[in-house]
């Protein structure tokens, strides 16, 4: 599995497959957001069962978006996904983010939860960068986004 911790409470990566499941719910994984197109999240097949101590399943939410600089992020999705992340952590949490590779989409989606929580734009994209080396929050069309988020979310 191709995953980056940037915090405690935020990992950013790969399209995870169900059987990676297991491993982001161990890590304390709530929460994945997806911000594919074209390949929606896969339902968490761990049952809930009160009677034998499991885990509620992990929620998914899916946000799709295309990784081109001609048809820029939504930024009501990405406020959408900052405001269920922050709700999923205040709730004892943690969020995985991604996209097909961890370095875009995913990447805007982990800068905008960690602006959510009070970073500044610019330290949220370069610990991103610090802590995921194939990500890059620094593209042309990426950004922007971010920035713009930052603005809209701090109005």
């Amino acid at each position: 599995m191709n995953f980056s911790r940037i915090t405690d409470d935020l990992f950013i990566g790969g399209m995870p497959l169900v059987s990676d499941y297991d491993t982001l719910r161990e890590l304390g994984v709530r929460l994945i957001i997806n911000m594919r197109f074209t390949f929606g999240p896969k339902p968490d097949p761990h049952p809930f069962d009160g009677t034998q101590g499991r885990h509620q399943p992990i929620s998914t939410l899916w946000l799709p978006s295309i990784d081109s600089p001609f048809f820029p992020i939504s930024i009501q999705k990405l406020i959408r996904g900052a405001q269920t992340a922050l709700e999923t952590i205040r709730d004892g949490g943690k969020v995985y983010a991604h996209c097909a590779g961890g370095r875009h989409r995913g990447v805007a989606m982990g800068a905008c939860i960690l602006i959510a929580q009070g970073y500044d734009p610019h330290e949220a994209m370069q610990l991103i960068a610090a802590r995921r080396p194939v990500a890059d929050p620094y593209a042309y069309y990426i950004c922007p986004r971010i920035l713009k988020f930052a603005r809209e979310w701090n109005k």
